[in-house]
């Protein structure tokens, strides 16, 4: 089932979706909810079956730890870093896709501020006023940035194999 939805175009798929429901923000998200589903899930299922298989996970095993604690102990702490890079290039690319729908005029309408409106808006002056453009763009740029350079540094403080001797690196 994931490989069949990861298979269908993003963008073809927000098309269809807002065509029929109608450009709001629910519908926004009912859609990125709809496509971001599988990036978690494989991403999960392969480090699972990674971690369980190291000797540290078959050590609390065989000295009878519950199957929930070897889960919380020594699983999941290894499971959530590459969540949380996950979850941050994922917003990124939330953000980008939602400025590019709206600036195709199929995302989030008027008056509600988004910056794929701004830059719709001011296409038409960039020989006039360029900043109308240049300001939203540059808005995306820096958010999109912003949420990559967060979720790297989350990784460094959760990830148990960057940590030496009590330092992250």
């Amino acid at each position: 089932m994931a490989d069949v939805q990861l298979a269908f175009p993003f963008v073809l798929l927000a098309m269809a979706v807002i065509a029929a429901l109608g450009p709001s923000i629910p519908n926004i998200m009912a859609v990125f909810a709809l496509t971001g589903w599988v990036a978690y899930t494989r991403l999960v299922r392969g480090q699972v079956l990674t971690v369980r298989e190291l000797a540290y996970v078959e050590a609390a095993r065989a000295l009878g730890h519950s199957p929930t604690v070897v889960m919380l102990r020594h699983v999941l702490p290894n499971v959530v870093s590459p969540i949380l890079v996950l979850a941050s290039f994922e917003l990124a690319r939330m953000i980008i896709l939602e400025s590019a729908l709206s600036f195709l005029g199929i995302g989030v309408q008027a008056p509600t501020p988004s910056w794929g409106n701004m830059l719709g808006e001011g296409r038409e002056y960039m020989r006039t006023a360029w900043w109308l453009s240049v300001f939203p763009g540059s808005a995306i740029v820096l958010a999109v940035l912003g949420v990559n350079l967060l979720g790297d540094g989350l990784r460094d403080l959760v990830d148990p194999r960057s940590r030496r001797l009590g330092k992250v690196y």
